[in-house]
């Protein structure tokens, strides 16, 4: 597996040096770069990364690269790491989605620590992507099986609701599960409730889907 990677977006020269130093020490890969223009002509990795983005720099300001990101749907955390910051500006940064503010100079325990945060966020964000791209699949009747099924109803309660008959709403299950590569029903669950299809009070209990026959059959 590749390194994680760290772009450092700094007009700082001496600190874009010193950090990409400690972050390839630490094992990531670091590359740096004097500007956010500078940054967004890149071909970025493939894999988990996350920028370390300062506030104010020649050109566009860290705010500026964070909403073009933003609207281009470019799922890369961001750590702001200045020595200009202020509280309207960490609230603004952290309300557009931001992983942190942190104010020069960090301790290298802290800068790593809220990277692997920011990686970790990473990973998890792109497994969403893949699950919502898995569950964008579904014809409109799976989506209304599954959204049935994931709130604990049974393959005849389903039928019932749906008007149709039994074999087809067993027939619509086994394609969802494929689609969604799972086998049980506690798994689809999960899935539909990290996306927020479901709230948590309307989950059917573990010990009734552990409990219910035709999961195995799904």
């Amino acid at each position: 597996m590749s390194e994680p990677t760290v772009y450092v977006v700094d007009d700082d020269a001496q600190f874009r040096t010193a950090i990409g130093r400690l972050l390839r020490a630490s094992g990531y890969k670091a590359t740096l770069h004097e500007s956010a223009e500078q940054f967004l002509k890149i071909s970025r990795a493939p894999g988990p990364a996350c920028i370390l983005l300062d506030i104010r720099m020649s050109g566009l300001s860290g705010l500026e690269l964070q909403g073009r990101l933003n609207r281009e749907g470019i799922i890369l955390p961001i750590v702001f790491l200045t020595g200009h910051g202020d509280i309207p500006t960490s609230v603004k940064a952290i309300k557009a989605g931001a992983e942190d503010f942190l104010s020069k100079p960090v301790a290298k325990q802290t800068l790593l620590s809220t990277v692997e945060r920011a990686l970790a966020r990473y990973r998890e964000m792109h497994e969403l992507k893949t699950l919502s791209a898995l569950v964008a699949t579904f014809t409109p009747r799976q989506s209304e099986v599954f959204a049935l099924m994931t709130h604990g109803k049974l393959n005849k309660q389903i039928a019932y609701e749906l008007g149709t008959s039994l074999r087809t709403v067993k027939a619509h299950r086994q394609k969802i599960m494929q689609k969604l590569k799972v086998h049980t029903l506690a798994e689809a669950v999960s899935i539909a409730e990290r996306l927020g299809l479901v709230t948590h009070a309307s989950l059917p209990r573990a010990a009734d889907i552990a409990a219910t026959p035709q999961v195995r059959r799904a």
